[in-house]
């Protein structure tokens, strides 16, 4: 199957204490912290291509912007819709939302990129731990 432009997917929640700022670190209210929020919108992201992708495929996170604009509290059910709006070779575009109930609590997009999942696990493992590339160390600030 093909990746295409308008593949939705989605993923929900009901909200722990293990998903707010509090537990996160993000901040010190017992709400949902904008990490967990994130989370739950790239997992659906996930979904959205979970099954268009070939064999030995994934995709990773390489680009996020959410803005999270309203708490939810702990008990409450959350839902994250993705939206694929743009395929650019290998690179994915989405539109996401995290709601609870009709409200829309965090939006944004959240670009991916299709991986052999081999190369990109024997990459990450880097030199000396079964990775086969180097990386140049970063510059620091």
């Amino acid at each position: 199957m093909a990746v295409n432009e308008g593949l939705r997917g989605s993923a929900e929640l009901v909200v722990s204490q293990e998903d707010t700022a509090a537990a996160l670190g993000s901040g010190d209210v017992p709400v949902l912290g904008t990490p967990r929020a994130l989370a739950l919108a790239e997992a659906a992201t996930v979904a959205a291509v979970a099954d268009r992708l070939e064999a030995g495929r994934t995709t990773v996170g390489t680009e996020v912007a959410l803005t999270h604009t309203a708490a939810t509290p702990v008990g409450a059910r959350v839902r994250a819709e993705a939206l694929l709006r743009l395929v650019d070779g290998k690179r994915l575009v989405f539109d996401v939302a995290v709601a609870q109930d009709n409200r829309t609590v965090a939006r944004g997009t959240v670009e991916r990129v299709i991986v052999d999942r081999d190369r990109f696990l024997s990459a990450a493992a880097g030199p000396g731990l079964g990775g086969s590339e180097t990386t140049a160390p970063h510059p620091g600030p």
